[in-house]
């Protein structure tokens, strides 16, 4: 057991130093496609992070679009209306607001469970897209916030497109950050609600407490993937944050695997490279990407990292694969 936690944490830390050779990047790379490329890739691994948190908690969250707009917009208020562009105080904001307004909503989302939960955290999305558009005095409406300015810090302003990268993955490494501190501080909790949450609870762990607390970190997160959006794109719009791009973000954290912090990560950047890919095939794209999923969930149900997991934890012993130990053989769940 104390093997498999370390290993795991292990391909956690793996997973955060993924991303910080992307920090080199912004100064590496000049081509638009590849600077647009990056920044779909990593709004969509840390919008990925938000869906792990709550799946760590055998809980499946559509509320990430919600919070990511609630943070986008946070960020884009204070810039526009507020003239504040400081880089540290418009991440602050898109991560504290969305953790705030998801203190009342756990109140009412926590108790439920199942289709029942999935079903109104969908829901959530589309209440939140008609506030937006009926209240244009506080939200631009359907027009949105256009104009947000570029972020700055110690005299730096991030205007260009390699320094508009730059804070979008100084957004993903935090968030990564925080995915990682969350996700192991309250490891052994998550994963006791994750494997029964009746007897979790029927043994005196206060189920309800630390599913808000995994509920109000990934708002957070989420988040910080609505300030990396709007930063990169200078503007605050309801399309940015459809209800129905929680499906892409449920699919990132399964196709690379729930088990692991590497597993969204690998998932979204393998997910938002093949639909770019796909999207040059005009009208088959959407069958093509749907096709992708079924064979990835088919093939691998654990995941990409889970079933790479699952394949290294056997080795050849007398001209036929044996599993090292049973230990090791149940590392397939990613």
């Amino acid at each position: 057991m104390v093997a498999q936690r370390v290993r795991d944490f292990r391909l956690d830390l793996a997973g955060l130093a993924v991303l910080v050779p992307l920090l080199l990047v912004p100064f590496l790379v000049r081509s638009p496609l590849y600077l647009s490329l990056t920044h779909q890739t990593v709004v969509g691994i840390i919008a990925a992070m938000g869906v792990y948190i709550m799946l760590r908690m055998n809980l499946l969250p559509f509320t990430v679009p919600a919070f990511m707009a609630i943070g986008g917009y946070a960020a884009a208020m204070l810039s526009v209306w507020g003239g504040m562009t400081n880089l540290l105080v418009l991440m602050t904001a898109s991560f504290v607001i969305p953790m705030l307004v998801a203190v009342p909503l756990g109140i009412l989302v926590l108790r439920l469970k199942g289709t029942y939960f999935i079903f109104f955290t969908f829901i959530l999305n589309e209440i939140l897209q008609v506030a937006i558009f009926e209240t244009p005095s506080l939200t631009g409406g359907s027009d949105g916030i256009a104009g947000v300015p570029p972020a700055t810090l110690l005299g730096i302003e991030f205007g260009t497109p390699s320094l508009l990268l730059l804070v979008t993955i100084i957004s993903g490494l935090v968030a990564g950050l925080v995915t990682l501190v969350v996700t192991h501080v309250y490891r052994a909790e998550f994963a006791s609600i994750e494997e029964n949450e009746t007897l979790a609870e029927s043994l005196g762990l206060a189920v309800w407490w630390y599913r808000s607390i995994g509920f109000v970190f990934s708002a957070g997160v989420s988040g910080l993937a609505g300030f990396a959006m709007v930063h990169m794109l200078t503007a605050a719009h309801p399309s940015s944050f459809a209800s129905f791009s929680a499906i892409n973000y449920v699919a990132y954290a399964f196709v690379g695997g729930r088990g692991t912090l590497l597993g969204p990560i690998v998932g979204a950047a393998v997910l938002v490279i093949l639909s770019n890919l796909f999207s040059s095939q005009g009208l088959y794209s959407a069958a093509l990407f749907g096709l992708l999923l079924m064979v990835v969930v088919m093939a691998a149900p654990g995941g990409l990292v889970g079933e790479i997991r699952r394949l290294v934890s056997w080795r050849p012993t007398g001209g036929r694969l044996q599993p090292l130990t049973q230990e090791r053989a149940r590392g397939k769940h990613g």
